[in-house]
């Protein structure tokens, strides 16, 4: 980080920035956000429209993430090639149309082609999103901006959940995207506002390095989505082919893995030659650097797990509607907005260090109330105790980390940084639901097996007609009509009801507890964070003056 100052002058102006270019951002990321969230509150509608079952809706999410992670770092050289607005112009113009295509969908193969193009040109906004912060704030407003567009996440949510959900119940789902497509006009008006980030020409981009990214990130990504249907290492009868037997999810995982080292050690070389790179190493020229990418990677691991869980929670444990379990999660997406914009405030008093550190232990604590505390019962107060909790961590840990990354990095990187993000985010939260799904359903199976034979009343004639070895998360009414096809007495089904409600809470608790854990590992990595106040962006040296000796040593001694 940089220890030179502003001059007065420079100070006075930046301190009056004008806000507009925030707007835009944090509209634009609505607008991404917004329709992801609507298109899974809006599931129920879209299936009967379009006579396709649900899952082929989680394809479509799916395929639209994918493309995002798959392409982000290539998005932020081409918009430092042509130049980030326009290339955001262009991009948001797509967007829009896309989401036009979602709304006047005639079949499930239409929506998933429109699904995937959103996702591939949200890989060309998001680090232009993070280029505008750059380029137009310094400072405190710098943190504050950052702390809105990570607030803007969340705030998507709480929108997708009471506006999408009304929609969707009264006049039709397809509104809700047709609302995207107006937000997407007006940012595209909005962005002739906004300052033209001139093109770098002269910036060559890696293709190799790109698709090598782009393989190995859409391998990881199916391999963990699929862990829990094509088995995590024999496979199922589900899986689409196997090795040896063993699953493909396994496979595509380690071949993700082996593209990954292939991956940085052909940036190392490319960056020893001279030549252009995908990816700037100099976002993570520091262990502070990667310390922040590790906590950041866990926070949203453990973010991402919890909302799967919680949902899963209140759906199947509680049997609430979709609707109602939109309405039981906005304490919990409220207190992640509010943390995520209210953190900067603390940037003068704590360091990312203590503020980091502090965000986990917090994190902790909402998880383990949750944990001690949830039951069939939603209306316990200490259950939105938890989530506000869990909330309030998230929101600051991931709007701290984000600006500690931004402030360590000359502007030239700052669309580096915003793929980074981008990268890190959606594959934390890939492989935090998938090891969530697999390790609540292990705990599930395994408490169903040692509650089915701790009930007498259930023989063991009966236990053989119930898949043990498939087991999942089912609400009563399906396991009675399951049970209704066996040979079991009203009594059995009673006792079969039981355990499995037992069983579910149990796999719930423990797998809280687990992101608990988690959670409290992660003040490891939080404590190699700079241990000073995040300050401004360093002064881009390609175009500033060459720095001091005396300030290169300033400079090593702030980073140790």
């Amino acid at each position: 980080m940089s220890s030179r100052q502003v001059p007065a002058g420079a100070a006075e102006a930046v301190a009056h920035a004008s806000w507009l270019p925030l707007i835009v951002v944090v509209l634009t990321q609505i607008q991404a956000s917004f329709a992801v969230n609507a298109l899974t509150v809006s599931m129920q509608g879209i299936t009967t429209d379009l006579n396709t079952p649900a899952t082929n809706i989680g394809t479509a999410i799916t395929a639209g993430t994918f493309a995002m992670a798959a392409f982000i770092l290539l998005g932020a050289k081409v918009g430092a090639k042509f130049g980030s607005r326009k290339v955001f112009q262009i991009a948001v113009a797509i967007h829009g149309l896309s989401m036009a295509a979602v709304a006047l969908s005639v079949s499930p193969v239409m929506l998933f082609v429109a699904q995937a193009l959103s996702g591939a040109v949200i890989a060309l906004i998001a680090p232009a999103l993070v280029v505008f912060i750059a380029a137009n704030f310094k400072g405190d407003q710098q943190a504050k901006s950052i702390g809105f567009l990570a607030a803007a996440i969340p705030a998507a949510g709480v929108l997708a959940l009471l506006i999408a959900g009304s929609f969707a119940s009264t006049i039709g789902w397809r509104y809700s995207f047709g609302l995207i497509v107006l937000l997407a006009i007006v940012n595209f008006a909005l962005s002739f506002k906004l300052k033209n980030i001139a093109p770098m020409p002269e910036v060559a981009i890696d293709w190799v390095g790109a698709m090598v990214a782009a393989v190995s990130i859409i391998f990881l990504s199916f391999g963990f989505s699929g862990m829990n249907s094509w088995g995590v290492v024999m496979a199922t009868e589900a899986a689409p082919f196997n090795v040896l037997g063993l699953s493909p999810a396994l496979v595509l995982i380690v071949l993700g893995i082996i593209g990954g080292q292939v991956f940085f050690m052909w940036l190392r070389k490319q960056k020893s030659l001279g030549r252009p790179q995908i990816f700037d190493l100099d976002v993570l020229k520091s262990g502070q650097e990667k310390a922040t990418t590790f906590a950041m990677a866990a926070m949203l691991f453990v973010g991402t797990a919890a909302n799967f869980l919680i949902p899963l929670y209140i759906q199947i444990v509680q049997g609430r509607s979709s609707f109602q379990t939109s309405i039981s999660i906005i304490p919990y997406t409220l207190s992640i907005f509010v943390a995520s914009s209210m953190v900067a405030q603390f940037y003068d008093k704590f360091t990312p260090r203590k503020l980091a550190r502090m965000g986990f232990v917090v994190v902790s604590l909402g998880l383990i109330l949750l944990a001690f505390t949830i039951s069939n019962s939603w209306g316990q107060i200490f259950v939105v105790l938890g989530l506000i909790t869990l909330g309030l961590g998230q929101g600051a840990i991931v709007a701290l980390v984000f600006n500690t990354l931004l402030s360590a990095s000359p502007k030239r990187l700052a669309g580096d940084v915003g793929a980074w993000r981008g990268l890190v985010h959606n594959i934390s939260g890939s492989v935090g639901i998938a090891v969530a799904s697999v390790f609540a359903v292990s705990i599930l199976a395994m408490s169903v097996t040692a509650g089915m034979s701790a009930h007498d009343e259930i023989p063991a004639d009966l236990q053989q007609q119930i898949p043990l070895d498939s087991v999942n998360f089912v609400t009563n009414d399906h396991l009675k009509d399951f049970l209704a096809t066996t040979s079991a007495t009203a009594a059995q089904v009673d006792a079969a009801v039981k355990v499995n409600e037992d069983a579910r809470l149990q796999a719930l608790k423990i797998s809280l507890l687990g992101l608990a854990a988690i959670a409290m590992l992660a003040i490891v990595p939080a404590g190699r964070m700079p241990n000073r106040l995040p300050g401004d962006l360093p002064e881009d040296l390609s175009s500033g003056r060459p720095p001091t000796t005396a300030e290169l040593a300033a400079e090593a001694k702030l980073r140790d």
